[in-house]
């Protein structure tokens, strides 16, 4: 009869775990950096299967860190929004205190993790901890600008695995930066559309013109493009190791003209379901993107 009680609380204890640290988003951004640390291999004779491992669990633990030093800042916004109130801390499951306590743990975990790969990584992840808590996050209500400095921290993850691998930050790293910075516009805008109304209920701005029309719609579109742009760079011969073939180009071009569709599509229609699918199809664009990055990588 006493094992039911310890299973229950154990249960919600890594449910809340979860939620704090927003695992689903974590592992995405995790895989970003694994993506990028493969990149930045020459072959899997140098890979090295315990840095990879130190960046996966030091990347989870920064982006578990940032997201619960988030949700302790935003409690009280989070209480009004119904796809966040009932996180660990507004739903009263977990204090600020204990959150303040894991994510500082996670920090210093996360930024030890790193250092021990090199100590450009640590940097750049704490760096990306710094904007996403101190600057992105009290900006969300002041500006749509928001958007823009968040992209940062958000297009780290994919760089950091590059410097992870190589030590190094030239244009290889600067260019899986630039590709995933641009990616972060049409999925938020994307997200911040479906979700305005909720936004709205805790003044959160995310959207460039403030509104669902088409001036945002349109930067949706642009960004898309620029998106495109970018991941064709490495085709060019100008980003030094970071290299696709002129297939793997193709395939990239089709892949991105996919996304641009639905782009195209929520600018026609200005619906919360086209929002939504774009959305989605931008998650799997970045995924799709990097797979085939390291496909072309390793069998060319």
């Amino acid at each position: 009869m006493n094992a039911t009680p310890n299973t229950v609380s154990i249960k919600s204890i890594y449910i809340d775990f979860k939620a704090i640290t927003k695992a689903g988003l974590a592992v995405s951004v995790v895989f970003s950096s694994i993506a990028g640390f493969v990149l930045g291999n020459e072959n899997f004779d140098s890979f090295s299967w315990f840095t990879l491992l130190k960046l996966a669990i030091g990347g989870y633990c920064m982006v578990g860190a940032s997201n619960a030093y988030n949700q302790v800042i935003e409690k009280d916004l989070d209480a009004l929004m119904d796809r966040t109130k009932n996180r660990p801390v507004p739903a009263g499951r977990m204090s600020s205190s204990l959150a303040l306590v894991i994510a500082s743990f996670l920090t210093i975990i996360g930024i030890v993790l790193l250092y021990t790969i090199n100590p450009k990584t640590a940097m750049f992840g704490a760096i990306s901890i710094f904007l996403y808590t101190s600057v992105y996050t009290p900006l969300k209500t002041v500006t749509s600008l928001s958007v823009f400095v968040g992209a940062i921290p958000g297009a780290i993850p994919f760089m950091l695995g590059w410097v992870a691998a190589t030590g190094n930050f030239g244009i290889e790293a600067g260019t899986l930066f630039l590709i995933q910075f641009f990616w972060q516009f049409p999925h938020f805008w994307a997200i911040g559309w479906f979700l305005y109304e909720d936004y709205e209920k805790a003044g959160f701005f995310m959207l460039p013109t403030g509104k669902k029309d088409n001036g945002t719609a349109l930067q949706v579109m642009l960004y898309t493009i620029w998106l495109i742009i970018a991941s064709l760079l490495p085709a060019l011969g100008h980003t030094g190791q970071l290299y696709i073939t002129p297939v793997a180009a193709i395939v990239v071009f089709l892949l991105g003209l996919w996304m641009l569709f639905y782009a195209v599509k929520l600018y026609k229609l200005k619906t919360a379901k086209a929002a939504r699918t774009l959305m989605l199809v931008s998650v799997s664009y970045i995924t799709l993107l990097q797979l085939i990055y390291i496909f072309d990588k390793f069998l060319r």
